[in-house]
């Protein structure tokens, strides 16, 4: 029996809409073992009360993690500080404005049907992981409440902007950090060089092009 190689913990930790689908799809070439995405964006709670410690349990049973809960805030300290070597890949958009844009039409076409953004009640409703979840994470990640638009779009950009800052400052004195964008053309050659892998593709290996998860 072939044994797969062990690989070092790789943390994709850039918000949703950034390419993050289009990475776990590259890593999951590479042979990383990826986290279970489900069981990952349960752990909701244990990120609101800052229990890191279920979060770092959770990360010992694969070899690659991105979305929820990595993409929050303050959890890539607790992550780093826990596991040695580990690599982070922080996803950005070419502006905030393309970051919410994809954001709200995402949530448009798969909430609502598209027929509008959502509102507190289709998010209280939505089934997504459990019966409102979505409500919740605007709350508990976002800060959110009931009586502001549930996508505020200068409380949506600023979370954007302070999480990928707040990254790249902790990390500013060390080379464990990749900052990607993943439509340039370059990217995928970066991601490459970054996790010393051979290059099997020219560029990305697209998944879910059109609304860049």
């Amino acid at each position: 029996m072939i044994r797969r190689k062990k690989k070092n913990k790789v943390f994709c930790i850039g918000s949703g809409k950034t390419g993050t689908t289009s990475v776990e799809k590259a890593l999951s070439d590479f042979r990383y073992k990826m986290g279970d995405q489900i069981k990952a964006e349960l752990l909701l709670n244990e990120y609101a009360n800052r229990n890191f410690k279920a979060i770092i349990d959770f990360c010992k049973t694969a070899d690659a993690f991105q979305d929820a809960p990595f993409c929050f805030q303050h959890t890539y300290i607790a992550l780093d500080q826990y596991f040695k070597n580990s690599k982070f890949i922080l996803t950005v958009r070419d502006s905030d404005d393309h970051w919410y844009s994809s954001l709200i039409n995402f949530h448009a076409k798969t909430i609502t049907e598209g027929n509008r953004l959502p509102t507190w009640e289709d998010l209280k409703n939505s089934p997504y992981r459990y019966r409102g979840y979505r409500a919740d994470v605007r709350k508990k990640v976002f800060g959110i409440q009931e009586d502001e638009n549930p996508y505020d779009e200068t409380k949506l950009k600023t979370y954007y902007n302070t999480h990928n800052a707040s990254v790249q400052d902790y990390f500013k004195n060390r080379d464990n950090l990749l900052v990607l964008n993943v439509a340039h053309n370059n990217a995928y050659k970066m991601l490459c060089s970054f996790l010393n892998e051979t290059m099997l593709y020219e560029t990305f290996p697209w998944e879910n092009k059109t609304s860049l998860k």
